[in-house]
């Protein structure tokens, strides 16, 4: 039996920052657990190869039916291996408003005001524009201007500044409203996963195991402490021991699973599974939440965006090309190069919709094979009000947790998202983009409610921001304490988008690794308080 002073179960985001800071300075013996494979090639790293890896390093979860999305089973993608979903995902650096962060201290969770987290953002962040008020220059995770973002994605831009709608160089600044392109976590053109940030420059040290192709089975608990976990290996279970503690970084669909699975959770649900109860906590798998988004497209007479025809498939073989030679060109692509965020609802503290222009036709997230050119326009809904569940659908961790998002149960969620859908047209009919010569592939009379309300349920699915099932808060109920301690065992901590009590307004891979670097800082002190 293996022993370690801490172990990180989960290579994504929140894992590697949280794995990483403890393990940098040499004075601990960590063990980083991954269930998928290192992620160290050039698909992952080449970021226009982004749509060719969703078969793989990918979780591929389902939802249950969507009464909300008149009974569709919805696509869950989830990144597996180290880097997580930072290995898989569209690479925007996005940190949430302000507002956010501050309602996170007003619903009880102290020290987490924007005031607060700010300077773990910088502290995570190496912006090439350079160190201000809002940035970084000398963290692990490489943030970037795009190289060669596409002409049409321009033109979006420019299309909202038409419309008199605000202009925003930086999202993550003074102000998030307005368009623009979005930074990315790109170095040189590659894609800089938080496993590229935070492992792989320190991999090779003593005190510092990286565990990958290896499954958590559940978490060791003796006397109300979390000792170890059961892994399984090459086929075959083994102990590792923990002598410090325990850090769960599996995300908020396997962390609430792997809590399930160790007997942490509803108590009449693990009962149901035949699991004996450790600790009753009806909050673990609950609360979830995600950005419902409706995707918008049009068919171009242009070849300008990029295109599924054989001229632009020759043309992308001339960006590999390019890429592998200077890091430049198409190949260095986020597909969602740009994007915006406004305020469409008068109540609403702080934006509450967001875009992200594609300049391609997207159906089905992708998996939907689109002949010819054209660009996409997502809108989703920021603060979604709706509220689902992760719940086991098995003994077996390697076994899918069931997933349940409830997608615009709450009507307010679709009266948001209705105007939002109506933004992303009036900005598509803009001079700039109709030069492209468009055609809505989904036409819709946008002022009858009851006609746009039934196509967005027909069309509309995630946006890949999935939180909350492991919440943060002052409260009994709530799983994590403001330190992210799992309230009721010693030895366990959560660092993941899982503990956020309300989810972002805005992508979650920059709050996630700011998460783990918090949590870091959390470890090392609890080191410090006599036992």
């Amino acid at each position: 039996m293996e022993s370690f002073d801490y172990i990180v179960i989960g290579g994504g985001s929140g894992g590697s920052a949280a794995a990483g800071r403890l393990a940098v300075d040499g004075t601990r013996r960590v063990c980083l657990i991954e269930a998928g494979g290192r992620n160290d090639n050039i698909l992952i790293k080449t970021p226009g190869f982004m749509p060719f890896i969703r078969n793989s390093s990918n979780y591929k979860y389902e939802t249950v039916p969507q009464k909300g999305l008149n009974g569709r089973i919805g696509y869950q993608p989830r990144g597996k291996g180290l880097g997580g979903s930072s290995a898989i995902n569209a690479m925007v650096y996005i940190r949430g408003h302000k507002w956010d962060y501050d309602n996170w201290a007003a619903l009880g969770c102290d020290g987490w005001s924007y005031d607060d987290v700010l300077p773990y953002f910088k502290k995570a962040e190496s912006n090439e524009r350079g160190e201000d008020a809002y940035h970084g220059a000398g963290g692990p995770l490489f943030v970037s201007n795009q190289r060669s973002p596409n002409p049409t994605s321009l033109a979006f831009v420019e299309a909202a500044a038409e419309l008199q709608l605000r202009t925003n160089d930086d999202f993550n600044g003074e102000r998030q409203e307005g368009f623009g392109l979005y930074q990315v976590t790109q170095r040189d053109g590659e894609r800089w996963s938080a496993a590229r940030g935070y492992v792989e420059p320190i991999r090779e040290q003593g005190n510092f195991a990286v565990r990958t192709n290896t499954l958590v089975e559940r978490l060791v608990v003796e006397q109300g402490r979390v000792t170890g976990v059961m892994v399984r290996r090459g086929g075959r279970s083994e102990m590792l021991y923990a002598r410090r503690g325990v850090i769960l970084s599996a995300g908020a669909f396997n962390s609430p699973q792997i809590l399930m699975l160790s007997g942490i959770g509803p108590a009449e649900h693990l009962k149901q599974h035949g699991i004996d109860v450790v600790l009753d906590r009806a909050a673990v798998g609950s609360n979830l939440q995600d950005h419902i988004d409706y995707v918008s497209g049009w068919q171009t007479t242009s070849d300008v965006p990029i295109g599924g025809t054989l001229k632009g498939t020759l043309k992308m073989a001339g960006a590999i090309f390019e890429h592998r030679r200077k890091r430049t060109g198409a190949m260095t692509t986020c597909y969602a190069e740009a994007g915006g965020f406004w305020t469409v609802m008068p109540a609403s503290p702080a934006p509450d919709v967001q875009w992200h222009f594609v300049p391609a036709v997207l159906e089905d997230h992708g998996r939907e094979n689109v002949k010819g050119y054209g660009f996409s326009l997502h809108a989703c809904v920021l603060r979604p009000e709706s509220r689902g569940t992760v719940r086991l659908g098995s003994r077996d961790i390697a076994a899918a947790p069931v997933i349940d998002p409830n997608f615009l149960d709450d009507d307010r969620d679709i009266a948001v998202l209705r105007e939002g859908v109506r933004l992303s047209h009036r900005i598509a009919d803009a001079p700039a983009l109709q030069a492209f010569g468009p055609t809505d592939r989904h036409p819709v009379d946008l002022n009858d409610d009851a006609a746009l309300d039934e196509l967005i349920r027909n069309r509309a699915d995630t946006v890949y921001h999935p939180v909350g099932t492991c919440r943060m808060g002052a409260d009994d109920e709530a799983v994590v304490d403001p330190t992210l301690k799992v309230r009721g065992l010693d030895g366990l901590w959560i660092a993941d988008a899982s503990i956020m009590p309300r989810l972002v307004s805005g992508n979650t891979n920059a709050p996630s690794i700011m998460i783990g670097e918090r949590c870091a800082d959390f470890v090392k002190a609890a080191e410090t308080v006599p036992a």
